[in-house]
């Protein structure tokens, strides 16, 4: 996994554009984050995108638009384990309620969780497009989740390096 940094101006944002939209479309994106610097007649994004190196961008049948990451690909296989338990969570509780699962977390906001290893609300709400709502009703459910994960992973860890 890699990093990528880009500054677009408010002001003609056009030519940065056309580099960022390049960079994206010939890289398999895994994640991006944006912030408004406000600095008047200056103010820019910046932006950090992050990619997997040497992998091909996934490519849909529509003139190359993005189509779907495969996180089994992208995690470890811990980390992927994880996300697959969140993804087997959000399907019972967005059954439950009868919504769709991206109503309540998207794919990309679950490999989030785990790659950020978030333990708290408010690390979640940093997570790109997880807002109060989402926050307040599903928030500590799959927090839960990661943390009981990560605490297991931990407690083997240290078990394993005890019996040595």
């Amino acid at each position: 996994m890699k990093f990528r940094f880009f500054s677009i101006p408010a002001k003609s944002p056009e030519p940065a554009e056309h580099v960022l939209n390049a960079f994206c479309a010939e890289h398999r994106v895994l994640s991006v984050e944006k912030e408004l610097v406000a600095d008047g007649g200056e103010s820019y994004w910046a932006i950090c995108v992050c990619y997997l190196e040497g992998a091909e961008p996934v490519r849909g049948a529509l003139g190359g638009k993005r189509d779907r990451i495969d996180y089994k690909e992208v995690l470890g296989e811990r980390d992927f384990a994880i996300y697959a338990e969140l993804r087997n969570l959000r399907k019972s509780v967005a059954e439950q309620e009868g919504v769709p699962a991206y109503a309540l977390f998207t794919n990309e906001q679950l490999a989030e969780m785990v790659t950020r290893r978030v333990t708290t609300l408010a690390a979640l709400g940093e997570i790109d497009g997880v807002g109060k709502a989402r926050l307040d009703k599903h928030g500590k459910l799959f927090l839960a989740v990661v943390e009981k994960a990560f605490s297991d992973v931990g407690r083997r860890t240290n078990e394993g390096e005890s019996e040595r």
